[in-house]
């Protein structure tokens, strides 16, 4: 089994759930960078149309690479080897957070590479399905909190994907937005799970990530062949694809929710 190489003591951050984890960033070794990346990739596996937006394949790898310090890995002590790990960039907040959402923040860290940032922006935070539903996530965001702080920035701001929303794809973002549980606090978990670590809800990104490509392109990821124009669900997405069979193309907008914390 992989090792992550052993580092000093005063590159470790001790998580706040078990001593059994700490955090580390990919900037530890080459061994633990190759490791995130495989866990990210098991993470998102079934959402590998997100990786066609075209900040993502323009930037995204460059940026990882580019800021190694910014992306947190999630390492179990027991196993030497990720359970969860988090990326984020440095940014200057703009006075308005965009309507772009993910594809802005990536552009706009990519062209910026770190000039004149002020705010931390995180931009995935991935646990492998294996993992899920022991709290791994939250320890992150605390984690990317605490990053910011160690850098001098404010933040971190999230535009955060609302994970339930892929069953309910044709229910309008904003009247999703207004949905709550038993106990009255917002119905999609990812976003309860950011209130209750502190942040604050900003405002919604209707395009945080759009992906336009041809229509054999969303035939392949969705199994089905699209006769007729029109806007379709396809597995995971959080709102339909448009299909425009005349043009040959189609259109997905990815709404996500900003959110910052102090």
């Amino acid at each position: 089994m992989y090792a992550v190489k052993e580092e000093p003591a005063a590159s470790l951050r001790p998580a706040t759930t078990s001593s059994r984890y700490v955090v580390r960033t990919r900037a530890d070794s080459s061994e633990l960078r190759r490791a995130a990346q495989a866990v990210e990739q098991a993470a998102w596996a079934d959402l590998g149309f997100l990786n066609y937006t075209r900040a993502h394949f323009d930037h995204y790898a460059d940026l990882l690479e580019s800021f190694p310090d910014f992306q947190l890995c999630l390492v179990d002590q027991e196993r030497g080897y990720p359970v969860a790990v988090a990326n984020s960039v440095p940014i200057k907040r703009p006075d308005v957070l965009p309507q772009e959402g993910w594809d802005w923040a990536v552009r706009h860290a990519a062209m910026r590479r770190g000039e004149g940032a002020d705010t931390l922006c995180a931009l995935a935070v991935s646990v492998p399905a294996i993992n899920r539903r022991k709290g791994l996530a939250r320890v992150l965001i605390r984690a990317l909190g605490d990053l910011a702080r160690e850098k001098g920035l404010t933040g971190p701001i999230v535009p955060v994907r609302p994970s339930a929303k892929k069953g309910h794809p044709f229910v309008s973002f904003e009247e999703y937005l207004t949905w709550k549980d038993d106990s009255g606090r917002p119905f999609d978990p990812w976003i309860r799970s950011h209130l209750a670590c502190g942040a604050q809800i900003v405002r919604p990104c209707p395009r945080s990530m759009v992906v336009e490509e041809p229509l054999a392109f969303w035939e392949t990821w969705s199994n089905r062949e699209f006769k007729e124009s029109g806007a379709y669900a396809i597995e995971g997405a959080l709102a339909p694809v448009a299909i425009d069979v005349e043009r040959g193309m189609g259109r997905y907008e990815e709404p996500n929710l900003w959110v910052s914390y102090s």
